[in-house]
């Protein structure tokens, strides 16, 4: 069994195997975070790009649980500067690890780091554990190549859809559409003025549109398993 807890804004953890990843830990200074950076126990954490409600408390989870990071390139040199493990990937490369694959895809964002440093290419994520596809596609607008990342097969995609900053519901509800996974989870709203949606509208269109489609709407804190 897999179990995908989200964290608030686009911070989840996901258990399997005896594995506990941890993808854009962004949770000191989170308001809708319920977990301290110091209660997170992960073996690996995954960053999707620089920004700093991703990269989060990356640094001190990492240094803390000897967690490997997964980035681009240049996160993870970035982070390897300042003492963390980092597994270097770039879009469209995929890596075994002990919990099972990861591979970078492409996200349409920026990717500027926390000190204004040069992030590389922002990128979302398809993780393949316990024999489940999961996709995180980070912070991004809609876009087409959507349908190849799911040609593959999708149990589970987490999508953005407080607008200003990424995808809005109709967009994301598109991006559902395109992507075919079995499960999609709304994130990335309400932790801020400018990203407020309401979650239950975007289940409501995910329903009407697209009945084979099951729709999860989470609290902060709340698991779903698969």
């Amino acid at each position: 069994m897999i179990k995908a807890t989200w964290l608030g804004h686009s911070c989840w953890t996901i258990e399997g195997g005896g594995h506990l990843l941890i993808i854009d830990p962004f949770l000191s200074g989170n308001p809708l975070a319920t977990k301290k950076a110091e209660d997170i126990k992960a073996d690996f954490i995954v960053i999707t790009h620089g920004h700093g409600d991703h990269v989060g408390d990356a640094l001190a989870i990492a240094k803390r649980n000897k967690a490997l990071i997964i980035a681009n390139y240049e996160i993870v040199a970035w982070c390897q500067n300042q003492g963390a493990q980092g597994h270097p990937l770039h879009v469209g490369g995929g890596a075994a690890f002990p919990f099972g694959r990861a591979k970078l895809t492409i996200a349409h964002h920026g990717s500027a780091l926390p000190d204004g440093s040069y992030g590389g290419s922002p990128c979302g994520v398809v993780l393949e554990m316990g024999g489940k596809r999961i996709y995180h596609p980070g912070d991004t607008g809609l876009f087409y190549d959507m349908k190849l990342i799911g040609e593959d097969g999708l149990d589970l995609a987490f999508l953005p859809i407080g607008d200003n900053f990424t995808m809005g519901i109709t967009d994301a509800v598109k991006a559902a559409k395109l992507l075919g996974a079995k499960v999609v989870i709304p994130m990335h709203y309400n932790t801020f003025d400018l990203v407020k949606a309401d979650p239950e509208d975007f289940k409501k269109r995910v329903g009407k549109e697209l009945p084979e489609t099951k729709c999860v709407v989470l609290a902060p804190g709340e698991t779903y398993s698969l």
